[in-house]
């Protein structure tokens, strides 16, 4: 509808010609046409699992996982964790409760190991691949195995991400990828608990985290984060370790979060657990783990404990005082100097 659209309308032009938005692929809301979609989780959690899940799913246009998918899509996957041959035995293993309904679309890149989307060859070979299987969805697992750039600098990141985009735009077809975590995660973080996140966040679509809520090896709990659909309540979903398929579990339901402000005592407490001894970021994400609050809160919190003297500064890192520690009385008149805290 919009390329038929002059470039520049009057709002009366736009809602005569009534645009309606394409469905997503994936609903409600997870994965819509030419969007990127980003899976997370600790190591071994499932991730690669439940994305091939997807994958197959949308090949078969079957709804599956406690997700809906509207018609079947072509598929196309990048994954560099397995050889091809253990690959095709998962496969093959997802496949029986389907049958034959994904065999026409689902496409796997055998030769996807070694290329990388951050070189201009790497790029062309995964666009290549792509328009051979006319895909609509490409998978992308895992995403540092695609490139060769510090993760921990923004700027490589955001050029990582630009590359992402390219892809998508070149290929006209929507993205599902893997990406690892951050060491330090709150309960409530979902997007932003993606390494990287800073630059990821301007190119994601939807964010999917897994987590474990028990000690149930085969159960885990789905967060999600939409740029455009409505938020969602946690999922939880169960894996049958014979098909190698999540079901649906049902909803979680969500305690409202504690509004409780973070304390100076909680900063002692974190200091105390990492040894007496620490950085700023690992103080603050001691906080944010321990508290499950955010980084603002968690920055407030060491600003507001370091004006108070219960922690102080010294080359570089942050301890509890000795006097403070053995239960001395606290200056009345504490000299605040100008080493404040970072950020």
């Amino acid at each position: 509808m919009s390329s038929k659209l002059p470039t520049v309308v009057s709002l009366g032009e736009l809602l005569r010609a009534s645009p309606a938005p394409q469905p997503c692929l994936v609903e409600p809301g997870l994965l819509p046409p030419q969007g990127i979609l980003f899976c997370g989780g600790e190591p071994k959690i499932g991730k690669s699992i439940l994305v091939t899940n997807l994958a197959l799913a949308l090949a078969a246009g079957s709804s599956r996982t406690g997700f809906q998918v509207p018609a079947p899509r072509r598929v196309l996957i990048c994954q560099f964790e397995l050889p091809t041959e253990q690959f095709a035995v998962r496969l093959a293993q997802m496949r029986q409760p389907l049958g034959e309904g994904a065999d026409a679309n689902l496409f796997i890149d055998t030769r996807a190991a070694g290329h990388l989307l951050s070189t201009p060859q790497g790029l062309n070979h995964f666009l290549a691949a792509a328009q051979t299987a006319a895909a609509e969805v490409i998978v992308l697992d895992p995403l540092y195995s695609t490139h060769d750039q510090d993760e921990n600098d923004t700027r490589a990141m955001a050029a990582l991400c630009q590359t992402l985009l390219r892809l998508r735009d070149a290929s006209k077809a929507a993205l599902i990828v893997i990406h690892h975590l951050r060491k330090s995660v709150s309960r409530y973080e979902v997007g932003s608990a993606f390494r990287g996140s800073g630059a990821l966040n301007a190119v994601g679509d939807s964010y999917v985290l897994l987590a474990r809520p028990s000690a149930d090896p085969h159960v885990v709990e789905l967060r999600f984060q939409f740029r455009y659909a409505a938020a969602r309540q946690p999922k939880l979903l169960s894996l049958d370790p014979k098909t190698l398929w999540f079901s649906s579990v049902g909803d979680v339901q969500v305690e409202a979060r504690s509004r409780r402000k973070v304390e100076g005592s909680d900063v002692e407490q974190a200091l105390a657990a990492l040894g007496n001894q620490a950085g700023y970021c690992d103080l603050r994400a001691r906080i944010m783990t321990a508290a499950e609050c955010s980084k603002r809160t968690a920055q407030i919190a060491i600003a507001e404990a370091f004006q108070a003297q219960r922690i102080i500064r010294d080359n570089g890192l942050y301890r509890i005082p000795i006097e403070f520690a053995a239960g001395s009385r606290r200056p009345q008149n504490p000299s605040r100097g100008s080493a404040g805290p970072e950020g």
